[in-house]
């Protein structure tokens, strides 16, 4: 039998719309997408790339850290970013400086529009709990 546990960031969000931050099940964990949100469910850095993606990699580690795993065990991420082009630059590099030398697949999607007004970039991602730390 696989044990399902799930966490959440307890923000309104996931009641308002009915979802999980993240399931482990068996030994992967599925994270759904993380964005710029402070502890209380707000919404922080309207238009500003470089900021919201700081944010995102924060709310990241704290899912990792409910989980006890590390950022080497990410197996795949998907990205999605408003305004690909223009923040291209910005990404490339925050992606570089938050996973260092490891390389987990990725998925990089251009798109119109996310959640909230001002809303730049939103990553979701999958973690094998059984690979190394």
């Amino acid at each position: 039998m696989t044990v399902i546990d799930v966490f959440n960031h307890n923000v309104p969000a996931e009641s308002d719309f009915g979802y999980s931050q993240a399931i482990k099940s068996g030994d992967l964990i599925h994270v759904s997408g993380q964005l710029s949100l402070d502890e209380a469910g707000a919404f922080l850095h309207a238009n500003d790339f470089a900021a919201q993606l700081k944010q995102t990699y924060a709310n990241m580690d704290k899912v990792l850290d409910h989980y006890g795993v590390t950022r080497k065990q990410i197996v795949s991420q998907v990205l999605y970013a408003v305004d690909l082009q223009q923040n291209a630059a910005a990404m490339l590099e925050g992606n570089l400086a938050y996973f260092g030398d490891h390389r987990p697949v990725s998925t990089v999607l251009g798109i119109t529009e996310l959640t909230f007004p001002g809303q730049a970039i939103e990553i979701s991602f999958v973690v094998d709990t059984k690979l190394p730390a």
